[in-house]
């Protein structure tokens, strides 16, 4: 598995969120701090200077990136759905920062949690290729969005069923455990996604095993258009632990810092042989399900007032600035840094190709690589001769 604070890179940055360890100071010259105050802590998160401006990089990153697809969105350059995490950045980013690739911790992200791929090495211009289903995509144009998964940067590929990842990462730790390896898992939920079977299925097995996980649930507010109200009679989802017999914690997934806290003390507790932890995040999805959702069954004003009272980059760039050791010219560094990466990155997914017919057999059919065109027609002779013009076979070579 890769690692940041283990000595290989991420993309040229480096951490060491997953242990109680001192952590290495971020790398990068737009991240990297004075070497006087790298080593200095944050006396309630226990994270460095550079660190905490690692978390500002990412969660800047994860929304200019997105902003750049709607973009392309618009100009109907992304093939199919566009889902935005808006509003929902420090949720993604902090709990993922939490995580130590260097012991081999693997997460599950669902379809808003762009942030925690980028955390854990995902590269922006593999994104864009990705929504824009190119041929170098890492699905080679094969599927969407952030369906894909990448094992040595510890992360699973993501299936669209709620709550089936549940049972997925069970599985995975459960492997974790009976190696004796030092790892964790860390698998996203949202709060629609507890009402389902293979959730609770999936997570009564962790428990029961004692599975080095960690149960994110997002609670947005909807499950597509169902208010939290409506489809569950649940005070709050951390209760929803003591039924499980698994430790359960709440936390405001809007705060950058809160949520890494929260997701650290899961990730300690799973290391030591704890078992699962289920973490309620509090926070609030500004756009529809996807791009194409007018969001007609909010109330009036209920975005708006989010937007202004709680946006989770607003109130992490205050926070910083109040700490008193961190400038407003360096943030602006960081927000040019990201849009100059992503720039980059558009150029060179607008430039790639797009996948040809055969590639949708590689890597399918494991021998041989790829079959020869219109393969099923062969030995086929008597219905296909006599009831099919050539054109029909896919060529025109009559």
């Amino acid at each position: 598995m890769g690692t940041r604070a283990g000595g290989s890179s991420n993309g040229g940055r480096r951490r060491n969120g997953g242990t109680t360890t001192a952590a290495q100071p971020a790398a990068g010259a737009a991240m990297r701090a004075p070497d006087r105050t790298d080593t200095a802590r944050d006396a309630q998160s226990g994270l460095s200077r550079a660190q905490r401006l690692e978390l500002y990089y990412y969660m800047r990153l994860t929304r200019s990136l997105e902003e750049r697809l709607v973009n392309l969105y618009r100009q109907t350059k992304v093939v199919g759905g566009l889902f935005r995490s808006l509003g929902q950045e420090a949720d993604a980013v902090g709990s993922a920062y939490a995580l130590d690739r260097s012991k081999g911790d693997i997460l599950s992200p669902l379809i808003r949690n762009l942030g925690s791929m980028l955390v854990q090495g995902a590269r922006p211009a593999e994104i864009l290729r990705q929504y824009m289903a190119k041929g170098d995509s890492p699905t080679r144009g094969r599927e969407l969005n952030i369906h894909y998964g990448d094992l040595v940067r510890g992360f699973i590929g993501q299936i669209s069923h709620l709550g089936d990842m549940v049972p997925v990462m069970a599985g995975v730790t459960l492997s974790f455990k009976m190696r004796g390896q030092d790892r964790v898992g860390l698998v996203y939920v949202g709060d629609g996604a507890t009402s389902t079977g293979a959730f609770h299925e999936g997570l009564n097995f962790a428990a029961v095993q004692r599975c080095p996980l960690v149960v994110v649930v997002e609670n947005n507010g909807y499950a597509y258009s169902t208010p939290v109200a409506k489809q569950t009679a649940a005070a709050q989802f951390l209760d929803k632990a003591a039924g499980y017999g698994i430790a359960g914690e709440r936390a405001d997934g809007n705060d950058v810092l809160a949520t890494y806290q929260v997701t650290k003390r899961a990730v300690d507790r799973a290391r030591a042989g704890g078992g699962v932890t289920l973490i309620e995040l509090l926070t609030y999805r500004r756009k529809g399900h996807a791009e194409h959702d007018n969001q007609s069954y909010v109330p009036p004003g209920e975005i708006e007032h989010w937007e202004r009272e709680n946006d989770p980059l607003d109130r992490y760039s205050r926070a910083l600035l109040a700490s008193g050791d961190v400038d407003s010219q360096e943030l602006a560094a960081i927000d040019a840094r990201a849009q100059q990466e992503i720039d980059a990155a558009a150029a060179d997914a607008e430039a790639a190709p797009m996948p040809v017919g055969p590639d949708a057999l590689v890597g399918v059919y494991a021998d041989p690589p790829a079959a020869e065109m219109l393969w099923f027609r062969s030995g086929v002779t008597s219905a296909v001769a006599v009831h099919e013009r050539p054109a029909g076979w896919g060529t025109h070579d009559a």
